[in-house]
């Protein structure tokens, strides 16, 4: 099996799996799956996937503990997390410790299909950026340092731990300096579909990203908001 255009379902629910395996089967994707968390674990950290569907609550060790392990690896495996509508706070952790997106249980199958796409066609557009003879030189605006290629910020020289979305927001923003972006637009390339709640999502998302590459977040320097439409990026 080509892991490339595999998908990893760490899932110990079996209907749930065979739900997802089939969804992927028709999107053209092969699936593996794992049914408690150590060996999906094992797994994950062993081959190169285009996605990982990781439920949080998992027996073993924890989606979590998983995604933060994937985190830690190197290279970037993109991770669409399952959850419970009962498991909020993990939710939120979760998408600090770097998982791209998630999707609440019970799910609807066509939101579904949706989100994966949407993380598959970011992946595959990345990858071809990669591939590219002229890699795309990093960004950089005095002390900040947007490394596209290698997915790394840093600041004054030190590293920045960044999420998924607040990297790819903020190198949509910084690749376009002066432009500015509405909340609607930004969802729609950064997350690649209609997000309910978007305005909260699109905030907190900014909140979060300013408070790690502004010296001030009240005052910021790189990200301005454009009152009454979203954001920017300052052009000096």
């Amino acid at each position: 099996m080509d892991r490339n255009k595999a998908v990893l379902i760490i899932e110990d629910d079996p209907d749930i799996v065979d739900l997802l395996s089939l969804h992927l089967k028709d999107l053209g994707y092969a699936s593996e799956s794992a049914g408690d968390g150590r060996n999906g674990l094992e797994k994950a950290l062993s081959g190169e996937y285009i996605l990982v569907i990781l439920d949080l609550m998992l027996p073993g060790v924890d989606g979590l503990t998983i995604c933060r392990k994937l985190r830690e690896k190197k290279g970037y495996t993109p991770i669409l997390m399952l959850t419970a509508k009962a498991e909020e706070l993990d939710k939120i952790i979760g998408l600090e410790l770097g998982a791209d997106d998630y999707i609440t249980k019970p799910f609807n199958t066509r939101e579904l299909i949706a989100r994966i796409k949407a993380i598959i066609r970011r992946v595959e557009s990345l990858d071809a950026t990669s591939d590219a003879e002229t890699a795309p030189a990093p960004l950089k605006f005095d002390d900040l340092i947007i490394d596209t290629r290698k997915r790394r910020v840093s600041l004054s020289g030190k590293p920045l731990e960044l999420t998924t979305k607040e990297f790819d927001l903020l190198v949509l923003l910084a690749s376009n300096p002066g432009q500015a972006f509405s909340r609607q637009q930004l969802l729609s390339q950064v997350w690649g579909y209609q997000y309910e709640g978007y305005s909260h999502t699109v905030n907190s998302h900014i909140n979060r990203l300013r408070s790690k590459i502004e010296m001030d977040p009240a005052r910021p320097v790189y990200i301005k908001t454009v009152w009454g439409f979203g954001y920017r990026f300052t052009e000096t």
